[in-house]
């Protein structure tokens, strides 16, 4: 399985329902607060071009918001490779 990242802020609704999704399917992630640090902002604004959270890196994949169908399409893709 490839890398997962998750760019959050402490107090986005749909950052906890990402994280949480993924703790339900049982998969390791990397959180980064964005709001601690402007240069981790900075990185998720380069990674994904927005500026709004959650936003998931999969592998090389990047998804903006929390999104279960496109999600689990990067987690299938990833995992087939």
């Amino acid at each position: 399985m490839k890398q997962i990242t998750i760019y959050s802020t402490p107090i986005c609704p749909y950052c906890e329902m990402t994280k949480d999704y993924f703790r339900k399917k049982g998969i390791e992630f990397t959180e980064i607060d964005v709001a601690a640090d402007a240069a981790n902002a900075q990185e998720m604004i380069r990674v994904s071009g927005q500026m709004g959270v959650p936003v998931i890196k999969i592998g090389n994949e990047v998804i903006v918001g929390f999104d279960e169908v496109k999600i689990d399409a990067a987690l299938k893709s990833q995992a087939s490779q």
